[in-house]
Parts: C-alpha cells; sequence; structure tokens
C-alpha cells in the first residue's frame, strides 16, 4: 500500500508545482531577463536527456562505432537536418535504431 501513497503523492506534488506556474503568472511579474531565460531551459533539459542515452552506456561513456544509438541519433539528425519534419525524425531514428539492434544481433556484435 506505500507505494501507492509514494506514487499519488509524487503525482499530487508534480501537478501542484506545474499549477503554481499557471496560476501565478499573472499575479507576478517577472523580469523581462527572467522571463527570457526561462524559455531556454525546455531544450536545455531536453539536449540533457536526448545526449545521455546517445553516449553512456552501462554507466560509462560509449562512443564507439557499435553504439546504435548513437548511430541511430546521428542518423535521425541527419534526417532532421534535412526533412524539418519531426514525425518523420522521430520514425527514422527509432526505425534506424531498429535496423541497427537487428543486424547487430544477427552479426553477433
Amino acid at each position: 500500500m506505500s507505494i501507492w501513497a509514494v506514487m499519488l503523492l509524487g503525482g499530487a506534488l508534480t501537478y501542484l508545482t506545474r499549477l503554481s506556474f499557471i496560476w501565478l503568472q499573472d499575479r507576478i511579474s517577472m523580469p523581462p531577463l527572467a522571463r527570457r531565460a526561462l524559455r531556454f531551459v525546455p531544450p536545455a533539459v531536453l539536449a540533457v536527456v536526448i545526449f545521455q542515452e546517445l553516449l553512456y552506456h552501462s554507466g560509462s561513456l560509449d562512443l564507439s562505432l557499435v553504439n546504435t544509438r548513437l548511430l541511430a541519433g546521428i542518423f535521425a539528425v541527419i534526417v532532421a537536418w534535412r526533412s524539418r519534419n519531426p514525425l518523420l525524425t522521430i520514425a527514422a531514428g527509432m526505425a534506424s535504431l531498429l535496423l541497427l539492434n537487428l543486424l547487430f544481433s544477427f552479426l553477433g556484435i
């Protein structure tokens, strides 16, 4: 029963934290510099999450040519650069990761 309590409490705290920013948005005047700085928080967090998934494997840095996530990520970046289509980029990255994993497992790498 304690795991459910932790999950519900965590969900409630997350909800209240996000709600507080929405509720306080019109009530507190934020300086323009802080407002501009906060625009960069979501892309920075997303970049950290993505690069950590691409570059770290089993707790260590993996820049080898057998790192399928890194290879699929590079392919996805190329697709994003050429197409500028987020849905196509996600599909290409996922498909290339699947194909690379199948190829490397077939080759025994």
